[in-house]
């Protein structure tokens, strides 16, 4: 595995293998956010799940237009969730 990410806090690596599996979050905001290449969230991500669920993560993403920016449709424009303004560290806010 990369230095890199061997040298990762353990929450990171957790927020970044959710972002990984999220189908709208493009590899460009995982490494926008924490500098992992997509190579990398690949590496990361064979690395620390089982192969089936590697080979699973894997056959879903490969390909998709809305992990990859330059594929994506531009006047479709970035997802955003409507409940976006209610969340707080990753949590729903009461209402």
């Amino acid at each position: 595995m990369n230095k890199l990410l061997k040298n990762l806090p353990i929450e990171i690596v957790d927020r970044i293998i959710e972002m990984a599996w999220e189908d709208r979050t493009p590899f460009d905001a995982i490494y926008s956010q924490f500098g992992v290449s997509e190579r990398q969230t690949i590496d990361l991500m064979r690395n620390q799940l089982k192969p089936s669920s590697f080979r699973l993560w894997r056959t879903r993403v490969q390909g998709r237009k809305t992990k990859h920016l330059k594929k994506s449709d531009p006047k479709v424009g970035r997802f955003k969730s409507k409940m976006q303004r209610n969340i707080s560290n990753n949590r729903i806010s009461k209402r």
